[in-house]
């Protein structure tokens, strides 16, 4: 929101803003550009000939300025809206959505057109680490943009990759995600084959051919496709993959390509953004230099330091999916080493009243869990089934002291546990 409030003061608009609490490194930011923000929300801080007002998607109704606008019958726009109408409209728009690998494929992306000299205008929902910042909203005819499917605004409630007008379209992984917005599986796929019907006919969609998923949304696209992954039916096979210390090299046709990233969903990411980079006739060469010197992303498998041989990797993800998938690339980058895995974040604060009522959960055969803590920890598990960290660790000493007590060689499966929700 706040780059493309400097970008629209840039344009010739008069810009103000409000925000619950206001601060640095943002405020400072916007107080250099000469933007005034101020801190709550109140209708007087709507200015009387306000041309149009921007809602960003955490506000509600019942929010004094959100009452005020209605009130007073205002031009009021989503920021996707925004950046459509003012940013995205007549341009080359690459569009990199999916549950996972969006923020390292737009970046890649965005780089090789950079290097390539097209000076892209890109948004990217992290920080590039070769840019410096997250959005440049220039007046390049090339735009390269996150593609998020979390809904727009109040008002509406459809994905905000709707308003991105696609001209190329990623669509790297489809999963099931932002539980707070969609109820199921069904309801992410239908936001993505609503994205997919407007690709136009001179466009192109880069789809993940290994995903079934991505498959079945794109049965009845009628813009021009191509798959691309592991397996034999992709028309763009991903072949002869192989890891190092610092990067990854693979096949795409005849052509080989390195990455100084590891793991195989950096590999797909980097071959997609390679494919969507050729469409635009990059030459290899450029493709190449810029994928050299990608330095990647603030918290991405980010090398924070090294203490007495203890290395401390910071990586930012909430999927489990995402979770095994940088476990499983830290594991090949520096194989013979020992891990500890650490979630940080800041628990919400419990809500007064009584405690929830125990809800009983039905937990997977002894094998099975411990499997899947070995891939995913007991924070990635706990997110998998709906409950704690804590009462996964119940759940296999419960495992464990059952086959303890009876003397069999595995617990009883059929002892029954409760966790609070």
């Amino acid at each position: 929101m706040g780059s493309v409030a400097v970008a629209l003061q840039e344009r010739g608009f008069k810009v103000t803003g409000s925000d619950e609490n206001v601060y640095p490194p943002m405020s400072i930011f916007l107080e250099r550009k000469g933007i005034a923000v101020r801190e709550g929300y109140r209708a007087e801080n709507i200015p009387p000939s306000a041309d149009v007002v921007v809602v960003g998607n955490v506000i509600k109704r019942g929010n004094p300025e959100v009452e005020a606008v209605l009130s007073r019958k205002l031009l009021y726009l989503s920021l996707p809206e925004v950046l459509r109408n003012y940013f995205l409209r007549g341009r080359h728009n690459l569009v990199v959505t999916g549950t996972h690998g969006k923020t390292t494929t737009t970046a890649l992306l965005a780089w090789i057109m950079e290097k390539a000299g097209r000076k892209p205008g890109y948004l990217i929902g992290g920080l590039p680490k070769d840019f410096g910042q997250g959005a440049r909203l220039n007046d390049s005819k090339y735009f390269v943009i996150e593609g998020d499917e979390y809904d727009s605004a109040f008002f509406d409630k459809r994905s905000k990759f709707i308003h991105y007008l696609p001209e190329l379209l990623i669509v790297n992984n489809i999963e099931f995600d932002h539980a707070d917005i969609f109820n199921n599986l069904d309801e992410i796929k239908l936001s993505f084959r609503r994205l997919l019907n407007i690709v136009p006919q001179n466009g192109m969609v880069l789809l993940n051919g290994d995903d079934p998923n991505c498959v079945e949304v794109a049965r009845d696209c009628l813009a021009p496709m191509i798959e691309v992954g592991f397996s034999k039916n992709c028309a763009q096979r991903i072949r002869d993959v192989a890891y190092s210390a610092g990067s990854s090299r693979f096949k795409l046709g005849e052509d080989i390509f390195e990455v100084p990233l590891i793991g195989e969903f950096n590999v797909r990411n980097a071959a997609m953004a390679a494919i969507a980079a050729r469409f635009y006739d990059v030459p290899k060469t450029k493709i190449d230099n810029a994928f050299k010197g990608f330095s990647g992303i603030a918290r991405r498998q980010e090398v924070r330091g090294e203490v007495r041989g203890i290395r401390v990797i910071d990586d930012f993800g909430h999927h489990p999916t995402a979770i095994a998938y940088t476990l499983q690339a830290i594991r090949q980058r520096y194989r013979g080493n020992r891990y500890c895995s650490r979630a940080c974040g800041q628990r919400a604060p419990r809500p007064r009243g009584p405690r929830p009522a125990a809800r009983r959960v039905e937990r997977p055969p002894y094998e099975q869990l411990v499997a899947e803590i070995a891939e995913l920890g007991y924070l990635g598990v706990g997110r998998r089934y709906g409950v704690s960290d804590n009462a996964i660790r119940k759940w296999r000493l419960a495992y464990e002291r059952d086959a303890r007590a009876t003397g069999r060689a595995g617990p009883d499966p059929e002892r029954p546990l409760t966790s609070a929700a």
